[in-house]
């Protein structure tokens, strides 16, 4: 009897040890590979100290200059965003307090 659980325990021992080696095995397998930046890759730093002289539309995404884009700027902060109408403000806020109601009530039906 004692012979069985010993050749148990020693079963038992050797799966856990095969399946930890294999896990560990397998997990470092790539990562050599991925560890580094391709090649081709601008380091961080490089693109941190590069000025740039052309951006983008945010409205169309069209190249502009540094003056155009700065002009845009002025503009799109100058316009106010447009506004809702009171009673569609209105509407949205009752309809916010409805969705919380039902999520503490859930059986009322309105």
């Amino acid at each position: 009897m004692g012979r069985v659980k010993a050749r148990k325990a020693i079963k038992l021992l050797s799966v856990i040890v095969i399946s930890a080696m294999l896990v560990g095995l397998s997990s470092h397998w790539g990562s050599a590979v991925i560890a580094l930046p391709p090649p081709e890759d601008t380091p961080e730093e490089i693109l941190r100290t590069k000025i740039i002289i052309e951006a983008r539309s945010p409205i169309n995404g069209k190249f502009l200059t540094a003056a155009e884009y700065v002009q845009l700027q002025a503009q799109l902060q100058e316009v106010p965003p447009p506004k809702l109408d009171p009673k569609i403000r209105e509407q949205i806020f009752l309809l916010r307090v409805r969705k919380t109601l039902l999520q503490f009530f859930p059986f009322l039906n309105f």
